[in-house]
């Protein structure tokens, strides 16, 4: 299996595609602007204590208070609070952190009232994203992750992934760790960093142990409360550090900057596949060139149709998400209704377990499968999806199928479900049923060149239209995109995009920058 990864980089956005045979099994989409991600550290303020819940409200800056349980304090607590104040107390000289004192676990059966008061300051790390009408959810047990180890502060122990089965390789891995790690803290060895020599183990715990002393040093000099102390890496960049395989044969990038980012931490987790990434130059879009556009419009929605007419229908609610399985018009096999009722839902198996990870559901999902009278192939489905999913990195739990044909998955969730809208309000009539003849579109796009190219002074503009209107303006020798090449400069480029709606255009200038020239119009 060959895997790929295409990241879309726009104005206001960041799409990010994993494709596994080409087939997209993995995205994620999100503003530019987005300022709050599973892993960003802040030093905040308790808002409000919910000793009815054994838990507190932290303002960390979203407009819904962070939700702190007593138990995710950590069993640290009491040395960060202590270090916490030494580091605030100082404001010319940091604490020296292999100073600090590790006080006695925090007891299982205390009371958040007994240990935080409102308006205290407390270190925290975001684990989970706001999701519907819930804020984040925090941990105060900070822990910074890189390739290979996972640096926790105020821990002495170290831990290797139980994913890692040898004996030899796991004693191994522990007596390097403990021989290089300073002490007053832990670390958790993943399972990439099987047969890692030393020298790249100890590398990254050196850039971890950095990362934490850059939080201390925010800490000491910032005075705003909350206030974002350590940001994640970027989501193409965390999104490769999670999933960097050997089996990586490219990585495109359309941006500049994220092409430089990316290729220096592949540079610096395996310098020898630092040839992968690659940035993407071309005038077509860099997700309709790799056939991403096309997938992501065919994969979301409310039904998703997958092998010989049988389909799936997929609804999301707030408890729960909620899977149909559908024969659909597909001909009965020749081996009898069990047979085809098996074959129905070991496809529908394969496509539910790419789906799972392409839209990142979580929370408990329960499907409902066609029926099957024979024990034994209910059992071969459920050998099925547990083997589907061991491709997945969340968390996860399959029970075996009901006496009702249910079968019941829970999966981590960190972040709100990736539910993409196929269907959408039409953008040439935004609704109202009516649109200009279609006759006069040309005329209307010359209208708006000849506007960008002789009122504004636009030299270079790419114009986005659906690929069928490209092919008309395109078509014959004397074609409209040469004629308004001669008229206007050959600084007018045409190009086809497949998220275009029929009669939809886009206007970008020579850096690729949208340019609003909707009429008012067109937008009553």
């Amino acid at each position: 299996m060959t895997s790929e990864v295409v990241i879309d980089v726009q104005q206001k956005q960041i799409s990010i595609a994993l494709l596994e045979d080409k087939n997209l099994v993995e995205y994620q989409n999100e503003p530019t602007s987005a300022s709050f991600s599973v892993g960003n550290i802040y030093v905040a303020k308790v808002k409000k204590l919910m000793p009815g819940l054994n838990a507190c409200f932290v303002d960390v800056g979203y407009e819904r208070d962070a939700f702190l349980h007593y138990l995710d304090l950590g069993s640290q607590f009491n040395s960060y609070d202590k270090y916490l104040r030494q580091v605030q107390s100082d404001k010319k000289k940091l604490f020296p952190y292999s100073k600090a004192t590790r006080l006695p676990d925090t007891p299982k059966d205390g009371t958040i009232q007994t240990t935080l008061k409102p308006g205290q300051e407390v270190l925290v790390q975001i684990v989970k994203e706001p999701i519907s009408t819930k804020g984040p959810r925090l941990t105060g047990e900070l822990s910074f992750a890189g390739r290979f180890l996972v640096l926790i502060p105020f821990q002495d122990m170290v831990s290797v992934s139980s994913k890692i089965k040898s004996g030899e390789e796991r004693a191994r891995l522990k007596q390097l760790i403990y021989s290089i790690k300073p002490k007053n803290v832990g670390v958790i060895v993943r399972t990439v960093a099987e047969g890692k020599r030393g020298a790249e183990l100890d590398n990254e715990l050196k850039v971890l142990l950095k990362r934490w002393e850059d939080v201390l040093v925010k800490v000491q000099k910032t005075q705003q409360r909350p206030q974002l102390v350590f940001e994640e890496t970027s989501r193409a960049v965390a999104l490769i550090r999670d999933l960097f395989n050997p089996s990586y044969e490219n990585i495109y990038v359309n941006d500049v900057n994220v092409y430089n980012e990316v290729k220096h931490y592949v540079s610096l987790i395996a310098p020898e596949k630092v040839s992968i990434v690659k940035h993407y130059t071309g005038n077509v879009p860099i997700f309709d060139n790799f056939d991403v556009t096309k997938q992501i419009k065919s994969s979301f929605g409310k039904t998703v149709s997958y092998k010989h007419g049988a389909y799936l229908i997929i609804e999301h609610t707030e408890a729960l998400h909620v899977v149909d399985v559908n024969s659909g018009n597909r001909a009965r096999s020749k081996s009898g209704q069990e047979a085809n009722a098996l074959d129905v839902n070991l496809g529908a198996a394969d496509e539910l377990a790419r789906q799972l990870r392409l839209r990142d559901m979580g929370g408990i999902i329960v499907v409902d499968f066609i029926d099957m009278n024979l024990a034994e192939d209910r059992q071969v489905l459920y050998e099925r999806m547990c083997k589907n999913m061991m491709k997945d990195r969340a968390r996860h739990n399959i029970l075996p199928l009901s006496k009702f044909g249910l079968m019941q998955i829970t999966r981590q969730r960190v972040r709100p479900a990736m539910d993409v809208n196929v269907e959408e309000t039409c953008p040439t009539c935004f609704g109202t049923g009516k649109i200009r003849s279609s006759v006069l579109f040309t005329d209307q796009l010359e209208r708006k060149i000849n506007y960008l190219v002789k009122k504004i002074g636009v030299k270079k503009l790419f114009l986005h239209v659906h690929p069928y209107v490209a092919a008309y303006i395109n078509q014959g020798v004397l074609s409209l995109k040469l004629k308004w090449q001669m008229k206007y400069g050959f600084g007018v480029h045409i190009i086809p995009s497949q998220k275009m709606a029929f009669l939809q255009y886009e206007f970008y200038n020579e850096n690729k920058e949208f340019i609003d020239m909707k009429e008012e119009i067109e937008t009553k």
